[in-house]
C-alpha cells in the first residue's frame, strides 16, 4: 500500500524514519549508499530531507526489503529508472547541487523560524500579553 506522505516540503529526521519505517541510523547508512538521497543541515546541525528524498527512501525500501535486492542491485535498479544519478564529476553540477541543498536548509530554517514565532504568538495569547501594544492584561481575580 503506497505511503502517503505529509503535505510539506522537508522533513526531519525522525519523520522520515517514521514515514519510512525504519531507524534513524539506517536512513544515515543509506544516505552514503545512495547519492540521490542528499539531506542538507538546518543551522542546528539537524537533517533536512526533501520530499524527495523521502520518496526515493520509500523506494530504496521498497527495493530492499520488499523484493530483495541487494545495495548494489537497487542502486542499479534506481539508477535504471532515472532516479540514482550516475557517477558525475562534473563540478557545476555538483555546485549547482551545493546551492540547492544551501537554499532548501534556508528554507527548512525559515520555515522553522515561522512556526516558532507562531508558538510565541499563541503562548503571548495564552498569557494575556497584547502584542500590537506590548502590554499583558492579567486576568481579573475572584
Amino acid at each position: 500500500m503506497p505511503v502517503q506522505l505529509p503535505d510539506k516540503l522537508y522533513f526531519r529526521i525522525g519523520e522520515v524514519a517514521t514515514i519510512v519505517g525504519v531507524q534513524a541510523h539506517v536512513l544515515r547508512y543509506w544516505e552514503t549508499e545512495f547519492r540521490s538521497v542528499r539531506p542538507t543541515k538546518s543551522r542546528r546541525g539537524q537533517r533536512v530531507y526533501s520530499r524527495r528524498d523521502v520518496e526515493t527512501l520509500l523506494k530504496v525500501k521498497e527495493l530492499l526489503y520488499g523484493h530483495g535486492y541487494t545495495i548494489a542491485g537497487a542502486k542499479r535498479r534506481l539508477r535504471s529508472g532515472g532516479i540514482e544519478p550516475a557517477d558525475d564529476n562534473d563540478p557545476m553540477k555538483r555546485e549547482v547541487q551545493r546551492l540547492r541543498d544551501s537554499l532548501g536548509a534556508l528554507r527548512g530554517d525559515i520555515l522553522s523560524a515561522i512556526s516558532n514565532i507562531q508558538a510565541l504568538g499563541m503562548l503571548d495569547a495564552a498569557a494575556g500579553v497584547d502584542t500590537a501594544h506590548g502590554s499583558s492584561h492579567p486576568p481579573p481575580l475572584g
